[in-house]
C-alpha cells in the first residue's frame, strides 16, 4: 500500500515471486471511469473508489476462502479502505511503502506508461492515512532495496520459501 510512485507494483511482483503466490495490480481493476478521471489530473472520491474497493475485496475474500495466499497492490489509502479490503480476510497483512514528496515526485518523473499525473501526489499524500497500531501492517521507507523489504517481509510468514 501507499501512494503512487512509492513502488506497490515493483516490490509486490518481487513479494508474489518470493513467496510462489499470485500478484495482482490492483489499478488493473480500477474502472475506465478512474482512470480517466485520474489521467486527467482528478483525485478520486470516496465514491469513486468504493466499487474498485469492493472488486478487491472480494477477489481477497475468495482466495482467503479457499485457503491460498495473494499478492496485491493497492493504495489502501485510508483506514476505511483497508477496513474495506479485510472484511472478508481479517488478518490481512500490510506493506507500507512510504517516502516524501521528493522522492515520490522524482520516481513518478522517471517512469512512463502510467495514468496517474504528478499533479495528483500531493491529494494522495494528504488523504494518506498511516496504518495504526492495531492494524497488521510493516512500514518502509521507499529508499529501501526491494530485496531488503522482500526478505523483511516473507520472514514474518513461516510458510514462505
Amino acid at each position: 500500500m501507499g501512494v503512487s510512485g512509492c513502488g506497490k507494483s515493483t516490490v509486490g511482483a518481487a513479494l508474489a515471486a518470493a513467496l510462489d503466490l499470485p500478484f495482482l495490480e490492483g489499478d488493473a481493476f480500477h474502472p475506465a471511469g478512474n482512470v480517466a478521471r485520474m489521467a486527467a489530473g482528478l483525485a478520486l472520491s470516496d465514491a469513486d473508489r468504493a466499487g474498485w474497493l469492493q472488486t478487491l475485496a472480494e477477489r481477497i475474500g475468495d482466495v482467503h476462502r479457499s485457503g491460498q495466499g495473494l499478492v496485491l497492490s493497492c493504495s489502501a489509502l485510508k483506514r476505511s479502505y483497508r477496513d474495506i479490503l479485510r472484511q472478508d480476510a481479517p488478518a490481512l497483512h500490510f506493506l507500507h511503502l512510504q517516502g516524501d514528496y521528493e522522492q515520490l515526485a522524482a520516481r513518478m518523473t522517471a517512469r512512463s506508461g502510467h495514468y496517474m499525473p504528478l499533479s495528483l501526489l500531493a491529494s494522495q499524500l494528504s488523504t494518506l492515512e498511516l496504518p495504526g497500531a492495531d492494524e497488521d501492517a510493516q512500514s518502509f521507507d521507499l529508499a529501501t532495496r526491494p530485496e531488503t523489504i522482500v526478505a523483511a517481509v516473507a520472514a514474518r510468514f513461516s510458510w514462505a520459501k
